[in-house]
This record gives C-alpha cells, sequence and structure tokens, in this order.
C-alpha cells in the first residue's frame, strides 16, 4: 500500500486519491491497480465511505460527482435528495398525510446543544445508491462486482473506528442508537461501538452483493420499496412507493467560475454552494496582497471581508426550497489517463431507521428547521433539495491542475477559497494549502483557526467580534484534494488521507 500521509510531488503509478478515511483510500487505490478508471474508483470509494463513514454519509443519503474525462468531457452529476410525499397515480395523499412526524433529539456539541428531527418523517427521497450505480454504468469500466468488493469486504470483516469516525458517532448517539436495528449496529451488546472498535454490517455486505444482478430496482421499485413505504405510513414518514419510483440522477452542466487565469467548475444550480463559491472567488480576485506572504494581514483581511460580504449577499443567491449543509465527505480522485472526479455525499445527522436488512440508514434532510424556513414541507414534493455542496475541478488552461471538495455546511464555501487561494496566488503545496489556518465570517463574528499574526487579529478585533480557537477543528470543513502531478491531501481536521496508487 502507498504511504497515506506522502503527499509531496512524486510519481503516481495508477493514480493519486484522496478521501475521509484510509481505508475509503485503499478501495480507490485498489480499483485503480486494477485498470480501473478514476470513475471505477470514485464509486469504490463512495460505496466503502458508507461503510467507514456511517456517522456521514450512508447509501441512503445524497450527493453529487463533478466528472470530468481525459478527452475534457465535464459533468455534474446531481443524487441529491428529493422532498417525499408523491401520491401513486390516480390518488391523492390527504393534507394531513404532509405532516411528517417527527423525533426530536438533542446532540451535545463541544459549543453548544442543538436538537436535530429525526425519524421516519425527516427523510427525504434517498440518491446516493442510485448515483453511484449510475455514474458506474455511464462512465466506469470495470464489472460492478469488481467495484463493489472492497466495501463487501469492509462491511462483513469490519473495519476499526479511527478517532475522527468514533468521536462523529458519540456526537451523534442519539440519533445512530434510535432504533433497535441500529442499536444492534452501531451499540451491539448495549454500548457505542468505540475507538479502535470493529464495525460491522453483514447485512450492508449481503445486499451489496445483489447489486450487480438487481441494480437499485429492489430499493427504488421492488419489495423493499414497499416495505418501505408501509413502514413511513405505520409510522407518519412522508416517504412513499411513489416518490421512490420516480427518483432520477439528474446530469447537469458544471457552473463555471474564472479566477486569476484559472477556470473552476463547481456545482450548478439548484444547488447553491458553487454559486457563493463562485462570488466569493469574484471578490477575491478585487484583492490584491504581498505575493509572498499567505498568511499577511492583507490576505487575511481580503479573506474575511470576502466571507463577509457573500454572507451579507447570500439571499440574493439562494434558490428557493428547502436547503441542506450538514455532515459530509469528500472524496477526490485524479488517474494516470487524465480523468478526474469530485464526489462530496451526505446523510446528514441520520433519520435512525435502517431500511430492512440492508443496514442502510436513510437520511434526515427534512428535519432541520433553519433548512425550511417557509415551514416543513413548504415545498412541493418531488423538489430537488438545494445544497451547500461544492464538489469542483480548477483548471489551467486546458488541463486539470486540482481536483477538491470539503465537507463543513457554510464553511465549505470558505474552505475551498482558502485553498484555491493558496494554491493558485502563492503557488504552495497542495497539503500545506490545506492544513494552512481557516478563518470564517459566521455572520456575528468572526472564527479563527490558530495560527494568523497578530496585525490580522487586531485589524479583524476593530471591526467585528472574534473567536479564536485553540487549535484546528472539524468546524473548518474537511477539503481532500489531489492533483494530476501527484499530490494528494486528505484533510486531518477530519481525518482525512491523501495516497498515491
Amino acid at each position: 500500500m502507498a504511504d497515506a500521509e506522502t503527499a509531496g510531488r512524486r510519481g503516481h503509478e495508477h493514480g493519486v486519491v484522496a478521501a475521509g478515511h484510509t481505508s475509503v483510500c485503499d478501495a480507490a487505490c485498489r480499483i485503480l491497480r486494477s485498470s480501473g478508471n478514476a470513475f471505477d474508483a470514485v464509486v469504490a470509494a463512495g460505496f466503502a465511505s458508507a461503510v467507514c463513514e456511517p456517522a456521514l454519509t450512508s447509501l441512503g443519503g445524497g450527493g453529487f460527482l463533478l466528472a470530468r474525462t481525459a478527452a475534457g468531457h465535464a459533468t455534474l452529476f446531481d443524487f441529491f435528495a428529493d422532498t417525499p410525499g408523491r401520491a401513486a397515480p390516480g390518488q391523492a395523499l390527504p393534507a394531513d398525510a404532509l405532516e411528517p412526524h417527527f423525533l426530536p433529539v438533542t446532540v451535545h456539541f463541544p459549543g453548544g446543544d442543538q436538537v436535530f428531527n429525526t425519524g421516519l418523517g425527516s427523510a427525504a427521497v434517498p440518491g446516493t445508491l442510485m448515483g453511484l450505480l449510475h455514474v458506474h454504468e455511464r462512465l466506469g469500466r470495470l464489472p460492478l462486482a469488481e467495484v463493489l468488493a472492497p466495501a463487501i469486504e469492509l462491511a462483513r470483516k469490519g473495519v476499526p473506528l479511527n478517532y475522527h469516525q468514533a468521536y462523529f458517532l458519540s456526537l451523534l448517539e442519539p440519533i445512530m442508537t434510535l432504533t433497535t436495528p441500529a442499536r444492534a449496529l452501531y451499540a451491539p451488546g448495549g454500548s457505542l461501538l468505540a475507538e479502535g472498535e470493529d464495525l460491522t454490517n453483514p447485512e450492508l455486505a449481503a445486499f451489496l452483493e445483489t447489486l450487480p444482478q438487481d441494480g437499485a430496482r429492489e430499493l427504488y421499485a421492488g419489495g423493499l420499496a414497499r416495505h418501505v413505504a408501509r413502514d413511513m405510513a405505520e409510522g407518519q414518514g412522508l416517504l412513499t412507493e411513489a416518490d421512490l419510483a420516480a427518483y432520477q440522477v439528474r446530469e447537469r452542466r458544471p457552473l463555471e467560475a474564472r479566477y486569476r487565469g484559472h477556470l473552476l467548475l463547481t456545482n450548478p444550480p439548484p444547488a447553491f454552494g458553487g454559486r457563493l463559491l463562485a462570488l466569493a472567488l469574484e471578490l477575491l480576485e478585487g484583492h490584491s496582497w504581498p505575493a509572498d506572504l499567505p498568511a499577511s494581514p492583507q490576505h487575511g483581511g481580503a479573506l474575511f471581508d470576502v466571507s463577509r460580504e457573500v454572507d451579507t449577499r447570500r439571499e440574493e443567491h439562494l434558490a428557493a426550497g428547502p436547503r441542506f449543509g450538514r455532515g459530509t465527505t469528500h472524496v477526490s480522485v485524479c488517474d494516470a489517463e487524465g480523468n478526474a472526479a469530485s464526489m462530496t455525499n451526505s446523510n446528514g445527522e441520520g433519520s435512525g431507521y435502517l431500511v430492512p436488512g440492508t443496514g442502510i440508514m436513510l437520511n434526515n434532510m427534512l428535519g432541520e428547521d433553519d433548512l425550511h424556513p417557509d415551514g416543513f414541507h413548504a415545498s412541493p414534493p418531488g423538489q430537488r433539495v438545494a445544497s451547500m455542496m461544492s464538489p469542483s475541478i480548477l483548471l489551467a488552461g486546458d488541463a486539470v491542475r486540482m481536483v477538491l471538495g470539503s465537507g463543513g455546511s457554510k464553511r465549505i464555501r470558505s474552505a475551498l477559497l482558502h485553498t484555491i487561494s493558496l494554491v493558485v496566488d502563492f503557488d504552495l503545496a497542495l497539503r500545506e494549502a490545506v492544513e494552512h489556518p481557516r478563518l470564517h465570517w459566521d455572520g456575528a463574528r468572526a472564527q479563527l483557526e490558530p495560527g494568523f499574526s497578530s496585525s490580522l487579529l487586531e485589524r479583524l478585533g476593530a471591526e467585528a467580534k472574534i473567536n479564536e480557537w485553540p487549535c484546528r477543528d472539524v468546524y473548518f470543513g474537511g477539503v481532500n484534494a489531489v492533483t494530476p502531478g501527484g499530490e494528494a491531501a486528505g484533510d486531518p481536521r477530519r481525518g482525512g488521507q491523501g495516497m498515491h496508487c
């Protein structure tokens, strides 16, 4: 296995990958070494991450994948969640059926408590399973069984929980142990799995083994779909058979944004994370600073000014409808042939409900009031939920310079802006750019990681409240990025890893 920590400029035989977990990187590298392309590898990583990062992603969640082929063709695959509530043809759901039943759960974060609505009523129509299969069918070349093999082995044999995944699981313990099947999976024997203990998911392994023959049919139009719909009807959930049957992966033209002679490809509407990142780049290009000082007060001040201005103008750039941007994970892949893939996935905090017999937890993307300012279920059934997620590819001329993306909700745009600026404006090595201190304007105060100059702190303190963090933190995102030249940087804030294959 290649060194998971190495991120210098050196040769790579098959490609490079960066992801939120070492075993996810291993899965992608295994596929690249088996003559798979970047799209086979990113799909394998997507299935593996559903095993290894259960508090962040799931086949019952949603995501986006930006693909650019060696020939230069770019496509954004949108497999994010839809709002549920469709009736069967010729039927109409009663009005009271569209009132979701939530189970409020309090999660104790280090900065305070937050209540999330979980349970059956919080689940939107899932897209990740169909999305991964769709991308493989469109752009992959290895047999699906070979692409699935790493995830199946991880789910059956088990993967030790690392520090970050154990931490995320402990934060979401009330949700991850909400139901009896969930407790059996994440708290076997009555105690929540801890760091170093093996997480196994044999039901998920068995379900994945059916996909080469059945594909997504069973979950979207078969017996599992009927079972889920019955459970939803009995538990006041909104998800119906008609919702599952109608779900489609959308292929979109990527949003383009220019920055200092580069072209950024990113997530287009109805998602709005890409538009906010494009706005931030446009604003940052109007600033200047000493070319050799990435931590200078001028550069940090420009990042702060842009972050605050984007927040002020944010509502001008948001599409109407429900919005989502919570816990996420990201995978970036380049292969030796010139293909590039950037994929961000999420399950929110999870609904607590596992699809019977599959080990797949559905999302809770309908259950957070700050994402639905017009009220729960105000949007009509079948509408794609908007997102902050911004999988991106940066081009210099016709060549890929960097593939990147991040988790982190509203901090996604700040994390990506920092990384792009540090690479383009200062020619920093990718790992140095990813690990560089970050700042973010949260609407009320400037949030800063340690490492900025006292001059910058003095300047910001004169015009805004400041919260200085004692260390790097998951709050500031998790940028996982690669370059075709062999750099691979996983963000240590979220346990990310970079790997040469």
